[in-house]
């Protein structure tokens, strides 16, 4: 008897293939949910008595593809026949289909598929929810509890999703090569996406049922870079991602609260995450092209390889943010670089930098948790207490909140 795991594990591998693959034949995502989960029925049932096939994908996809034909035809019995040239095409056009059954279409389905769930005209929570779904093959309720949101909710928003792809009308040919670097790009941040939504989590029970998001997403990124093995920003996406996600374990203590990264036992650190980031950032800083994903990438790699936080190369990061300034300029690029700025050149000048956005950011937790934290360095308790004030009223989470109730504790010892 085969191990049921082992078949579990075959199946979600062979998904994005089979799923792509059969929604190139029939057009419609739910017809290709409907053949796909047939055909994973089937194996459940065929695996362990005849043991796996040498390509799950390809089996997964001719079953598939038979039970959508059969379906296709007993609905058609409920209906009017067609014409009868329509009749006498039926079995050229099923050939056809047996036909491309080649692993030549993987790529472009796969790529078609994911593009497919981050279509321009939906929501991004929309893009990820479907993305999880038909995809990846989470269940409506293990995507409703990573957003916090009921399974009836989330199912409405899924329906609301394909419905929207499905009156959209969505080409389903090869993308040509300018396509294809438009849709690689709006998947990887839909892939992003995905991981923010998992690495944003507070601590304790939440970052539990939230982390297979992380997870998840560094699946996809390993699987665009079995499609595009020679692109340097998909090295820097899955680097990136692989980078962050090796902290986990030391990021939040026994009670839930947020542990900063140079107080975290590095002991922790995912060990194989970081040996596999800093090879693919490293080959991907030999193809001269850099982008935003792997200059950030470079600055984890950079924390990931100090011993300790004193090891770290806050010049280099310093540097590598004022490169992701040029690349994307945003006022949360400049409030990050001027973390680094305050290791290397002090406190004050950072507080220089960020007095100009304080207008921008007057709604964001992390500029005033910043800010008081640097006010405190340099002595001036009353205005960091009113920094450390604003942003405990702008945070996000109770975590949030608890951290910065810390730094007031603090100053009012100090005070007492």
């Amino acid at each position: 008897m085969m191990d049921i795991g082992w078949i579990d594990a075959a199946i979600t591998a062979a998904r994005p293939q089979a799923m792509g693959a059969l929604l190139r034949y029939f057009r419609d995502l739910d017809a290709a949910q409907e053949a796909f989960q047939d055909a994973c029925l089937r194996a459940l049932k065929s695996w362990p008595q005849n043991g796996p096939p040498r390509d799950p994908a390809s089996w997964l996809i001719l079953v598939g593809r038979n039970s959508g034909i059969d379906a296709v035809r007993r609905r058609a019995k409920q209906t009017e026949l067609p014409d009868e040239a329509a009749i006498s095409d039926l079995e050229d056009a099923e050939a056809d289909m047996v036909e491309r059954l080649d692993g030549a279409h993987y790529r472009d389905d796969i790529l078609r598929l994911l593009f497919i769930c981050c279509h321009p005209d939906l929501p991004a929570t929309q893009q990820i929810a479907v993305a999880l779904r038909v995809v990846s093959g989470l269940s409506v309720n293990q995507i409703a509890r990573a957003f916090l949101v009921g399974e009836s909710a989330m199912e409405q928003r899924i329906t609301r999703a394909k419905g929207r792809i499905a009156k959209a009308g969505v080409a389903f040919e090869n993308p040509s090569a300018a396509d294809r670097a438009q849709r690689l790009k709006a998947v990887s941040a839909m892939i992003y996406l995905v991981f923010n939504e998992g690495y944003s989590a507070a601590g304790g029970d939440e970052a539990e049922r939230r982390a297979p998001l992380c997870d998840e997403a560094i699946r996809l990124a390993r699987l665009l870079l079995r499609l595009f093995p020679d692109e340097p920003e998909i090295m820097g996406l899955a680097a990136l991602m692989l980078l962050q996600h090796a902290r986990f374990d030391a990021r939040f203590d026994a009670e839930g609260m947020a542990i900063l990264l140079a107080d975290q036992d590095r002991g922790l650190w995912n060990a194989r995450h970081i040996a596999e980031g800093l090879a693919l950032i490293d080959k991907a800083v030999r193809h001269a092209t850099p982008g935003p994903y792997q200059v950030q990438a470079a600055i984890a790699a950079l924390h990931a390889r100090a011993a300790t936080a004193d090891d770290t190369d806050w010049v280099q990061i310093d540097l590598l943010y004022a490169n992701l300034e040029v690349l994307t300029p945003s006022p949360v690029v400049t409030l990050n670089r001027a973390v680094a700025v305050s290791k290397v050149a002090g406190p004050r000048a950072a507080l220089d930098m960020i007095a100009p956005l304080e207008q921008r950011l007057s709604g964001y937790f992390h500029f005033f948790g910043l800010k008081g934290a640097l006010l405190k360095q340099l002595g001036q308790s009353l205005e960091a207490r009113q920094a450390f004030d604003r942003a405990i009223s702008l945070a996000n989470t109770a975590a949030e909140a608890a951290h910065i109730r810390l730094h007031l504790d603090q100053l009012a010892a100090e005070g007492a």
